[in-house]
């Protein structure tokens, strides 16, 4: 034990005679002591309070510089096997001289650093499941898909070249894309036998040390060493006793001596983090509990599906009841609720640990953190394995396109610059999202971003990502007051952010090249030629694209009269896509349900919705035009508009109103005010019960869209090569088209019923129907026979081989198959 201005303070190494900066308290001023415990069987979670101690003001003493080790990223089972190829950094490891060496009874061995990132464990897995990205392609093939990209192979191909380029030199300085991706083994926290390293990149700070819980917030008991490469490091041997010198669930910090000040900020790296009762920052968890207490996955990762039913869903807002919800009410009470409904798959939203809950998830603090609003991360884990049990697929929605701007808790400012993870200047900040935008070329923001996207794949087995704000990535412009003609120079010129293209490019190849069933979804509307094709042939590399275009198309037209609605227009923005390039289309997401905006239940329904939605009461003409047309516009964007699907969770059955996070009052610096709800969860929750009530009219909506999940899941049709639209005539308000082997029959008219209409079809025989919007089941008005047989004619009608005659009423959707087709 030292004294150091009558402070004791037990050094964890041997204290050298010079010392740099001292850190101060200026930092911290919290007064609670925070454990986080994971309790076997029910994973509660328990926060302690206590209070804290220790002063700060006292000199700093530093540590000796070490020796520095190469890393070895191929090890096999002999962890003497290093690599000989330099690292772009060298990640230094603490070691001491041979007579401080550290040694425990238990262990009865020397402390070997190389085990700091390489356990038997570790060393043993890597062995049995050996992991490639394949090499790059040459990137042509775009060419011979899309012969006008050739007249701007200039970009393309320097595009390809930038990727081909990083490629190398991950290669030649890092093993490889692989190796490369594993990050969080060897930054952040990492345990071995012998004790705790953490490490952190932090070029701009003068000074560090590790603070937190196990050492009392002693800024002078845990100093860390800087390489030359701006990355400080300190190892914590294993208490006498054989325990890891931070506790399992102990709030940890770091604190440096910046250009703006000594800061104490949450580790980037971080794998949970939570904000205490009373307290506004969250606080970063040391979180490596004890393996009896870890979850173990026991359902394989579901197969790939066909087609792609996506049911959007945020955990904290999936109760009927007004709170947040948890990762284990979402797997028991709504799982079953979406295989019952007939999704295939769930994303989720808002995973990413999140300061700010309004944010929807879209400002994210702490990147490889799961939010702890809902849970603990082996609750996490339990509520994805019990979705591969039920056979869905999990999409787990990923925000890389930016960064929340705090900087108590978040990467904002993290080293006291500016330019540390961001682009520096306007150009590191969104105006419109207010938030930090990423530098995509620099190389250990890449290792950061491709390292948290197989972290999630890796730890929590979800199966792919939906990408947000992608257009805001690819564009300098961020497509902010742009509009895309679908002119190619507005996607291949000086605007373009090749960078972050090319970010883009390594990260699908990271995914699929190591998670080959692994599903990458990209929110662009821009419409970027090449973006769903593989990145070896010259694309992006995404495998769809969200077609943004049909629910803001919806939106225009529903604040239109019906006699204005265009048959055409319809037709055209949901077939107005990319050959070859696969797409999700939706009706509505979550966008759409926010406050300041309308779902398509409340365009078409408003406020009657709140008094004549109860089946025992009489309707109104405007219910019942609701009700009809929320149907068909469901079908009909199914039907033509993607090679997948999605629909935000309760907009299945028209859920009412919109959703408003808790939020208090707003006073801007020009003296208005926004007023907030009184921080209510009233309108942040999901009325799932509306839609189960079956005297409700919201139940023959839920009971349509059920319908329909499972009329494709038979039948397949969104990923059916065969594809004709027949009709499209505006006098009738008809659209007639053929998805694989069925006949789809939409009319929209708002009076007129059309008796013996003639349909042309592909294939002779007898018809039947499959689906009907009009059935008394979905709260239609019954006007078809549903055990109706339809026999074809021969001879051309509509551009059609065969034909045969039906009767559509106004305002239905009809779909019809081969009755031989079973």
């Amino acid at each position: 034990m030292v004294v150091i201005h009558g402070v004791s303070v037990t050094p964890r190494f041997p204290l050298p005679s010079s010392s740099p900066r001292p850190l101060n308290n200026t930092g911290f001023n919290g007064n609670s002591s925070l454990s986080f415990f994971l309790k076997k069987h029910h994973l509660s979670r328990k926060i302690f309070a206590g209070k804290q101690s220790a002063e700060f003001d006292s000199s700093s003493q530093a540590i000796a510089a070490s020796d520095k080790v190469l890393v070895p990223d191929n090890l096999d089972d002999d962890p003497s096997s290093f690599s000989e190829e330099p690292q772009r950094f060298d990640l230094e490891v603490q070691t001491m001289e041979k007579n401080e060496a550290v040694t425990t009874e238990e262990q009865g061995s020397v402390f070997d650093p190389r085990k700091v990132y390489n356990d038997a464990k570790v060393v043993k897995e890597r062995a049995a499941k050996p992991r490639t990205v394949p090499p790059p392609g040459d990137g042509k093939k775009i060419y011979e898909i899309d012969p006008m990209l050739r007249s701007y192979s200039s970009h393309l191909d320097y595009r390809y070249g930038q990727y081909r380029r990083l490629r190398e030199e991950i290669d030649k300085y890092e093993g490889g894309l692989e190796a490369f991706s594993r990050g969080y083994e060897k930054l952040g926290f990492s345990r071995s036998d012998a004790g705790i390293t953490y490490r952190e990149w932090a070029p701009g700070a003068k000074a560090a040390s590790l603070i937190g819980d196990f050492n009392n917030w002693n800024s002078n008991a845990d100093i860390m060493t800087r390489n030359e490469f701006g990355v400080w490091e300190i190892f914590l041997p294993n208490n006498s006793d054989g325990s890891p010198a931070i506790p399992h669930g102990s709030r940890v910090k770091i604190r440096m001596d910046t250009p703006s000040g000594i800061k104490d900020s949450i580790p980037a790296w971080i794998k949970f983090s939570v904000q205490a009762p009373g307290e506004i920052p969250f606080n970063g968890i040391y979180y490596d509990p004890p393996e009896e207490e870890k979850y173990v996955f026991k359902h394989p990762q579901p197969k790939r599906p066909k087609s792609l039913r996506i049911y959007e869903a945020h955990v904290g807002m999936s109760s009927t009841e007004p709170m947040v919800n948890t990762y284990a009410n979402f797997r028991d009470d709504v799982l079953p609720r979406i295989k019952r409904l007939g999704y295939n798959a769930v994303q989720i939203m808002a995973i990413q640990e999140h300061s700010y809950y309004a944010s929807f998830g879209y400002h994210v603090t702490n990147f490889f953190a799961p939010s702890s609003r809902c849970g603990t991360p082996e609750e996490l884990k339990s509520l994805i394995d019990r979705a591969h049990e039920l056979g869905l697929v999990v999409l787990m929605d990923i925000v890389h396109s930016h960064a929340s701007k705090n900087t108590l808790d978040g990467l904002n400012m993290f080293d006291g610059t500016d330019a540390h993870y961001f682009h520096s200047g306007p150009r590191g900040y969104h105006w419109m999202w207010d938030s930090r935008l990423f530098n995509y070329g620099s190389w250990e923001v890449l290792r950061y971003l491709l390292s948290n996207a197989r972290w999630w794949l890796e730890e929590y087995k979800f199966d792919g990502f939906r990408f947000d704000g992608v257009t805001s990535m690819m564009y300098t412009h961020h497509g902010l007051s742009v509009g895309f003609t679908g002119n190619y120079t507005e996607y291949f010129g000086l605007e373009t952010d090749v960078d972050a293209v090319t970010y883009l490019m390594l990260v699908n190849d990271l995914i699929h090249g190591l998670y080959p069933e692994a599903i990458t979804v990209g929110e662009d509307v821009s419409g970027m030629p090449t973006f769903c094709i593989p990145v070896q042939d010259g694309g992006v590399g995404f495998d769809y694209r969200l077609h943004m275009a049909i629910a803001d198309k919806w939106i225009e037209i529903l604040k239109k009269r019906d006699e204005d609605w265009q048959m055409g227009d319809i037709v055209y923005t949901l077939t107005n896509r990319r050959w070859s390039e696969k797409c999700i289309s939706y009706a509505e997401s979550h966008d759409q349900a926010l406050v300041g905006d309308k779902t398509i239940a409340f365009w078409l329904m408003d406020k009657d919705m709140y008094d004549f939605m109860a089946v025992d009461r009489p309707s109104t003409p405007l219910i019942d035009r609701g009700i009809a047309l929320h149907k068909m516009i469901r079908l009909i964007t199914m039907g033509l508009g993607g090679e997948g699907y999605l629909n935000f969770m309760g907009n299945e059955f028209g859920h009412p109103e919109w959703i408003d996070f808790p939020r208090g009052e707003q006073r801007l610096s020009d003296g208005s005010v926004i007023p907030g709800n009184n921080f209510s969860y009233d309108k942040c929750r999901r009325r799932f019960d509306l839609g189960d009530a079956d005297y409700l009219r919201y139940h023959g909506l839920q009971e349509f869209d059920q319908a329909m999940q499972h009329i494709e899941e038979k039948y397949g049709f969104m990923t059916s090569e065969h594809q004709f639209i027949s009709r499209k005539d505006e006098g009738d308000r008809v659209i007639i088209f053929e998805r694989g082997d069925l006949v789809f029959v939409f009319n929209f008219h708002w009076t007129s019923s059309y008796f013996d209409y003639r349909i042309g079809c592909s294939k002779p025989g007898k018809y039947k129907i499959v689906l009907d919007s009009d059935d008394p089941l979905f709260g239609g008005f019954g006007r078809l026979d549903s055990k109706a047989e339809y026999f074809t004619y021969d001879g051309s009608y509509d551009g059609r081989p065969c034909s045969f005659m039906v009767y559509t009423p106004s305002r239905t959707a009809v779909v019809y198959a081969l009755a031989n087709h079973d």
